[in-house]
Parts: C-alpha cells; sequence; structure tokens
C-alpha cells in the first residue's frame, strides 16, 4: 500500500523558514511526479511546487517562487519543500502528493492529475 507522510510543520514568524518532508513507502518514487499543495481555511486546493520523476524539471506558483524549492532524494524515497521568507499568507495544511508520468522530463500541476496523497502537515505564520 502507498503511503505519503508528511512532516516538518509548525509555527514560524513572519520573514522565518521550514523545511518540509514527505517520505514514501513503496516504489512510489520511480517514475511519479511529485508535488506539494496547500489548502488554507476557506480556500481551495492549490499547487506550489512540482517536480519530475528525473528531477530535472520544476514547477512553483507565483505566490511562491524565489521563496520555495522543492527537492526530491529518490535513493531515500523522500521529498522535500524549503520554504523560506514565510509570510501569513502561507498558513496553510500542505500537502504532499504523487502521480505516474511516462516522461521524466515533465510534472503536473493540478490536483486532479495526482493519485496518492498524504495527511497534510500544518505551517502556521505569525505576524
Amino acid at each position: 500500500q502507498v503511503q505519503l507522510v508528511e512532516s516538518g510543520g509548525g509555527v514560524v514568524q513572519a520573514g522565518g523558514s521550514l523545511r518540509l518532508s514527505c517520505a514514501a513507502s513503496g516504489p512510489i518514487f520511480s517514475r511519479h511526479v511529485l508535488g506539494w499543495f496547500r489548502q488554507a481555511s476557506g480556500k481551495e486546493r492549490e499547487c506550489v511546487a512540482a517536480i519530475s520523476w528525473s528531477g530535472g524539471t520544476t514547477y512553483y506558483a507565483d505566490s511562491v517562487k524565489g521563496r520555495f524549492t522543492i527537492s526530491r532524494d529518490n535513493a531515500k524515497n523522500t521529498v522535500f519543500l524549503q520554504m523560506n521568507t514565510l509570510t501569513p499568507e502561507d498558513t496553510a495544511v500542505y500537502f504532499c502528493a504523487a502521480a505516474f508520468h511516462f516522461d521524466g522530463g515533465s510534472y503536473y500541476s493540478e490536483r486532479g492529475d495526482f493519485d496518492y496523497w498524504g495527511q497534510g502537515t500544518q505551517v502556521t505564520v505569525s505576524s
């Protein structure tokens, strides 16, 4: 059974940093795009970053470009989201997600394209 487990969330002051991790069980990392989504209270779940299974192509939402960095360690079945210069607008539950893709250089960024989801980790940025 495929499982994704996020960690690293917490409370941080504005301007601070957090690093989220997502560990996967099963052969999910082989040929799977990985993504980080977030859902703030009362808002739709949105993709903030995604990475191809080769690791060579990444996507970032405009709201996080230059502040967030997605990376993956296929040997350790782990994907990371380094978040810097956090603002209160980044407060949300963050989810990692995975989806198979034939092309190692491509990614998905729509919620409906992802098949596997973690349970989420809360990130709260105080002003």
